[in-house]
């Protein structure tokens, strides 16, 4: 897969993209940079704004009819767009902010292409909606293949809970059978999913309602289905317009054991 937009491919598309929001990401870490205050604890920082200003350069030049939905700009483009790309410029502000280097950016065309850069690593996690792969520096691509070897899964411990107090994503790290077989992980930052989709973790666990079309969600979930991921709400439900959250395990039986802890909860 030639990752170069100038191909009538959207997945090279999307892999440039994350890599032009990821060299900003790297190239402003360790600065002091300016906070965007957005509300109830959050924030933005010129970062995330120069690398979605990076991201949106690439879908323009190589999409000049597609939308865009951008976690900072909001939506961009003609109202009667058939398509739109999902960008999350960089998930993991807070991180950035204090110099943690957990963070990923995440560009998803709508119920399509997507990719998920490190900006630190240098891995860029993609999909072309039907299979899964990851590059790393200029390296050849590599198929991705989930596993639950690690016993390692991340739960987003950020808030809101909506699905509270009926389920809780954090509830699940106190449920014996959790810790007589896994072990807990806290990366505050999609670049789990991408995690779950590699083989690097075993699952992961986020409250919230409908994350299909999320900026921070949509690439991480078109990355863990391609990859052959069991993708559900936390309450085992498919992902939709009632769903909650969600719910992603590198197979059927890891998937089934989290899902009898989650629902647990609503027995006590």
């Amino acid at each position: 897969m030639i990752d170069s937009p100038e191909n009538d491919d959207d997945a090279a598309v999307a892999t440039a993209a994350a890599r032009a929001g990821a060299d900003v990401v790297r190239g402003t870490y360790g600065q002091r940079l300016d906070r965007i205050d957005k509300g109830a604890g959050d924030f933005a920082t010129t970062a995330d704004v120069e690398a979605e200003s990076a991201i949106l350069g690439v879908i323009r030049a190589a999409r000049a009819d597609d939308a865009v939905l951008g976690e900072e700009g909001g939506r961009q483009g003609a109202a009667t767009a058939r398509r739109q790309w999902l960008v999350d410029p960089l998930c993991g502000t807070l991180n950035h902010a204090v110099g943690s280097m957990l963070v990923a950016v995440n560009v998803a065309l709508s119920d399509g292409a997507a990719a998920i850069a490190d900006p630190f690593s240098g891995e860029v996690f993609v999909t072309d909606g039907e299979s899964a792969w990851v590059h790393q520096d200029g390296s050849p691509a590599t198929p991705l293949s989930p596993t639950p070897d690690s016993r390692l899964v991340d739960v987003n411990l950020d808030p809101p809970f909506p699905s509270a107090p009926e389920l809780r994503a954090v509830g699940l790290l106190s449920h014996p059978r959790f810790i007589e077989l896994f072990r807990p992980r806290v990366v505050s930052t999609t670049l789990a999913l991408a995690w779950v989709a590699a083989g690097k973790r075993a699952a992961y666990v986020t409250d919230g309602g409908d994350l299909r079309q999320s900026v921070h969600f949509a690439a991480g979930i078109a990355l863990c289905r391609a990859a052959g991921c069991v993708v559900t709400g936390i309450d085992g439900a498919p992902l939709g317009e009632s769903g909650r959250g969600l719910l992603v395990a590198a197979d059927g039986e890891t998937h089934r054991l989290l899902l009898s802890m989650m629902l647990d909860q609503r027995a006590q």
